[in-house]
């Protein structure tokens, strides 16, 4: 599925809240639905921005002259402070963070803010 997003992806989220509400209530039931409704929100914000972010982190790799994660990541071991790619690599990965953080939780980031 998304490339720009880690594991699990949203296919993979949803079977674990599906489980989840298929087991048996137990004693921590009330940690283990609000632990369900953030994985059901995680999946609502990475499926909204899915095509929006899959474009960018594309034109992302484009820019730095890479096909995919693997030669980012051989990219970024090898660059040089020194290199003018640099600046933009550094960017990149820091616009990558931040869209990452924003699926996963955005009150990070407006905590950061703060």
């Amino acid at each position: 599925m998304s490339t720009c997003h880690d594991r699990p992806d949203p296919v993979e989220l949803l079977a674990a809240v599906r489980e989840f509400l298929a087991a048996p209530p137990g004693d921590r039931e009330a940690l283990h639905r609000r632990v369900a409704a953030n994985v059901v929100a995680i999946v609502e914000r990475q499926l909204s921005s899915a095509a929006e972010d899959e474009a960018t982190h594309a034109a992302r790799l484009d820019d730095l002259g890479v096909t995919d994660e693997r030669e980012l990541a051989a990219l970024a071991a090898t660059l040089g402070e020194d290199d003018p790619r640099y600046p933009l690599l550094t960017a990149h990965l820091a616009a990558w963070a931040r869209a990452k953080v924003a699926v996963v939780n955005p009150r990070y980031l407006e905590d950061a803010r703060r």
